[in-house]
């Protein structure tokens, strides 16, 4: 009788049709999705290894014959490399400025109170609704007064702050319990102490999320670097990437070359961050 009730036990249970066909039907559609969002990018780098005679023949998932040529001459007949440079330093200034300024304003909306703090904040909150081509005449004018036209510190400076930045990093530290500020407190732990060695290692999901995003835009930005830097050797990815394409005709396979290049730095950063970026978007309710 033991023996039969623990078979009946063990026994795993069937699994109903209609679950298994949802089961199924959702697999199908997440492959689907991913292979369709993976696809553009895969035929970037097929157009980049296809070489320019054969971009007009009949279009293959694998180019016939395969070639870097276009890789060759995007860096030695271009100062690509100096280019790249450019951004990487800009983004990577951007990125480290964002988090500072970020993180220490969101430390005081979220633990300091003072009269007005409220109202402080949806002020900050409310720039984000200003886009930044409405911006643009005036930032380029005060920055002309200051002689910082066609200057990397001219680039740079409308993106040392970020209100979502501070936004981001504020919810965060609304979910760290204040019980840890009063222990620290209680411990002899002033505001620096506190903000350094309680409120930043509580938020790394958060502190993460915000260095993709703000590398991400700082890499990707067009508007304001093409208009702020003028000469060739300041110039950015994103700008050299536009003036790759000509008035009449296109070498494709060079641009999509660069392209390329443009992506990797932003695939490479998110795959490091993704399991943070996931957290941090989960634990501060972004959407």
């Amino acid at each position: 009788m033991a023996e039969t009730v623990t078979a009946g036990i063990g026994a795993s249970r069937p699994v109903p049709t209609a679950a298994r066909a949802r089961s199924i039907l959702l697999h199908v559609v997440i492959v689907v999705g991913a292979l369709a969002m993976f696809f553009p990018f895969y035929w970037t780098v097929v157009t980049s290894l296809t070489p320019g005679t054969g971009l007009t023949a009949a279009p293959a998932l694998w180019p016939a014959e395969p070639s870097i040529a276009a890789y060759l001459q995007l860096f030695s007949e271009l100062p690509f490399a100096r280019v790249v440079g450019n951004s990487m330093l800009l983004a990577a200034v951007t990125t480290i400025a964002q988090l500072f300024t970020s993180a220490t304003a969101a430390y005081v909306f979220s633990r300091l109170p003072f009269r007005g703090r409220s109202a402080v904040f949806a002020v900050y909150l409310a720039t984000m609704m200003i886009p930044l081509q409405v911006l643009v005449v005036p930032l380029f004018a005060q920055l002309k007064s200051f002689g910082l036209i066609d200057t990397y510190l001219g680039a740079l400076l409308p993106t040392l702050a970020s209100a979502f930045g501070i936004f981001l990093l504020r919810q965060a530290m609304n979910q760290v319990p204040p019980e840890l500020d009063e222990a620290a407190t209680l411990d002899g732990a002033g505001h620096f102490r506190i903000f350094w060695h309680v409120m930043l290692p509580n938020i790394r999901p958060a502190l993460a999320t915000l260095t993709v995003f703000a590398f991400m835009g700082s890499w990707n930005s067009f508007l304001w670097p093409l208009i702020v830097l003028r000469s060739p050797e300041l110039q950015t990815l994103p700008v050299t990437l536009a003036g790759l394409q000509g008035q009449y005709t296109t070498q494709w396979d060079i641009v999509m070359a660069g392209s390329v290049v443009s992506i990797l730095p932003m695939l490479a950063i998110y795959i490091f961050a993704q399991k943070y970026v996931i957290q941090g978007v989960a634990s501060t309710g972004l959407k």
